[in-house]
Order: structure tokens, then C-alpha cells, then sequence
């Protein structure tokens, strides 16, 4: 398996993957992160988001499995790149997850959506990753090869949670009335992402946890694992937010993941009380340093 893009998400893939026994390789920025990931067992190439160097090509040439995770801008860094590679060189290749958004459904005002939902995302991010989504859908058509769009809800896990929010004072419960988000755990990403390589699904597979809710209430619940008061309520229209905070708020809908339960997947944490129930328990839920 290569990763495009060994970042949060890519890298619990890439632990999972290689627990399993794949063998790992993928890309990242800084030389620094690569030296971390070789720690790990990965094997670590630089990418520029341009150029694919003689060394990655060579890394692809004996891929089997092929995930990108890495954001598009006008066009997918990675087709950008590597397009003739994976045509002509990649002759082992048998599958490729592509990493997208539920940003591309757009605003539905709460409803559920799910896979045959059409899409018509409202951010500039979110068209762009449609259009990423087509064009790979679009090279799988043309060669014969099993492509899966998985469609990614609010990413947390170790490091990234309600729990390190409150610690680190960075919590806060914007109240929009009738506002929900769905979620999806970095560990149930990495294991969907196994489970749809190893049986070569393609498709659209929505990666979403089973409860959307308000987001003050994740909140809440963290401050009650912490015995801890949580921070004061702040009305939507007077909170103080970045533009792409902001975004986030204009789009509200209920994000069902049956697909990707038909095809065999599992969720560990199927809401964020079990997962934040079970990271207080462990003390991991800060996360690792490196």
C-alpha cells in the first residue's frame, strides 16, 4: 500500500496496515516527518505536491493498493503528478481509495443524506474535491480499476478531541439552533480504508459515525468525563470565527453510512460518547508528540 499524503489520518492507515502486515510506504512534505515515519516502519518519500521524483516512481511501480490524502487545489496533485504512472507503470496496481469530504453534499438543512444524494457542495474546498472525486472515478473507468470515494465526516481521535479542546482552553459551545455535525473516528477511517481495499470494493462510501449532533453537546460531554465546568455558551452571531470555521456552519445535514455497513465495515466508535469514553479511560486521548 502507498499513501498520498501520511498526515493525521494517513498515518493511523498506515499503523493499521502495517499491524496487518502490508508493507507501507507514503509521502510527506518535510524531511523531518519523514525521519518519523521511518521509525515507524514506513517507508518515507518526499512529495513537492508537483513533481513525482525517480524515487516515487519507482515506490508505485510495486503498489498494489494506492490511497490519496491529500487535498486537491484546481486540480489533484496527485493525477497532476502521477497520471501516466498509474496508466502505464503501475502494473500491480489492484485498487485506489480516494479520501474526499461529506462537504460535497452541500447544505441539505438537517435531512439525512446518503451516497445518492447529489452532491452540491457550497465551499470553494468542497467543489474542488467533487471534481478531484470525478476525476478519479473518471481514470478508473478508463483502465478497469476498482476506485472508492470515501466520503469523510468531522475527523477526531487522539489529539484532535473535545477532551485536549478543554485542557488546552480552545473549547467553545457556539450554539446555532438546529446546527448538527457528523463525526467519524481516525481509527474507523483507517479500518473502513483496509476493509474496502482488501475486498477491492469501488464506489461512493460515506465514513460517518451513526449520530449526528449539536456540536455543544460533544462538548458537554467531555466536561463531564473531565468533572469540569464547560465554557459559557456563545451565540452563532456573535462568535468570533475564521472564515473556514464559519463555512463549516452554513452546511447542515444527517450523514447516513449504510454502504459502507452493506459492504462488511465496522465502526468502533459508533458516536462520540464510546469513543470519548474510551480514550478518558485509557489516557490516551492527548495523542502522541511525534
Amino acid at each position: 500500500m502507498f499513501i498520498f499524503g501520511v498526515g493525521y489520518s494517513g498515518r493511523e492507515i498506515a499503523r493499521q496496515a502495517k499491524s496487518r502486515g502490508w508493507q507501507i510506504g507514503g509521502t510527506t512534505r518535510s524531511e523531518h516527518k519523514a525521519a518519523g515515519l521511518r521509525a515507524e516502519g514506513i517507508e518515507a518519500h518526499l512529495f513537492d505536491g508537483k513533481t513525482l521524483t525517480a524515487e516515487l516512481a519507482d515506490a508505485l511501480a510495486e503498489t498494489t493498493h494506492l490511497v490519496v490524502s491529500i487535498a486537491p487545489g484546481e486540480s489533484d496533485p496527485v493525477l497532476a503528478a502521477a497520471r501516466d504512472a498509474i496508466v502505464s507503470d503501475m502494473r500491480h496496481l489492484r485498487w485506489v481509495g480516494y479520501l474526499s469530504t461529506v462537504g460535497v453534499y452541500g447544505d441539505h438543512d438537517g435531512a439525512w443524506v446518503d451516497e445518492a444524494t447529489p452532491c452540491r457542495p457550497v465551499s470553494k474546498r468542497s467543489v474542488q474535491r467533487l471534481s478531484a472525486e470525478n476525476a478519479w472515478e473518471h481514470l478508473g473507468n478508463e483502465i478497469n480499476l476498482p476506485v472508492a470515494i470515501l466520503r469523510l465526516a468531522g475527523i477526531y481521535g487522539p489529539g484532535r478531541n473535545a477532551l485536549v479542546n478543554l485542557a488546552n482552553g480552545t473549547a467553545r459551545r457556539i450554539i446555532k439552533p438546529g446546527q448538527v455535525f457528523n463525526r467519524i473516528h481516525v481509527a474507523d477511517i483507517a479500518a473502513g480504508v483496509l476493509h474496502l481495499a482488501g475486498a477491492a470494493r469501488s464506489g461512493i462510501f460515506n465514513l460517518s459515525d451513526d449520530e449526528p449532533c449539536p456540536p455543544q453537546d460533544v462538548v458537554d460531554y467531555a466536561a463531564d468525563l473531565m468533572r469540569i465546568e464547560p465554557p459559557a455558551e456563545i451565540e452563532f452571531s456573535d462568535a468570533d470565527m475564521t472564515p473556514m470555521a464559519r463555512s463549516f456552519y452554513s452546511e447542515n445535514k444527517r450523514v447516513k453510512n449504510a454502504a459502507l455497513k452493506d459492504a462488511g465495515g465496522v465502526l468502533s466508535y459508533p458516536n462520540y460518547r464510546v469513543a470519548l469514553d474510551h480514550h478518558w479511560q485509557q489516557g490516551d486521548w492527548r495523542g502522541d508528540k511525534s
